[in-house]
């Protein structure tokens, strides 16, 4: 199944900020992380990733730090902030929200307001 660029881009925020809520990572990580969680439906670029994370960086919901990975070499590590967790809880709500709207619809359980409905 090909999910929509419009589904995708609109995901990135709660997934990153879920995906950092379970510790520190770096960008190659993340990507691979959504790659295996979405069963290979989601493909992130670099180029998608790395403008999102300096923007949850501007808005202090996340940090970014150096550090060394098992190989030695240097990496770029994303660490969430208590904004961030913050943030993941209205963003988690909102989701929730949406999810519980859309399974009404489904499911019949759906009363108009409308008359003649």
């Amino acid at each position: 199944m090909t999910l929509s660029k419009d589904f995708v881009a609109a995901s990135a925020i709660p997934l990153i900020l879920s995906i950092l809520s379970h510790g520190d990572s770096y960008g190659y990580e993340i990507i691979q992380e959504v790659h295996k969680l979405s069963d290979g439906d989601i493909q992130w670029a670099d180029g998608m990733l790395y403008p999102v994370l300096h923007r949850l960086e501007k808005k202090a919901w996340i940090k970014s730090y150096w550090g060394k990975g098992p190989n030695g070499r240097k990496r770029k590590y994303y660490q969430l902030q208590q904004a961030g967790l913050k943030e993941l809880d209205a963003q988690r709500g909102n989701w929730n929200k949406l999810h519980t709207m859309l399974k009404q619809l489904e499911g019949g359980t759906y009363v108009s307001l409308r008359q003649g409905s």
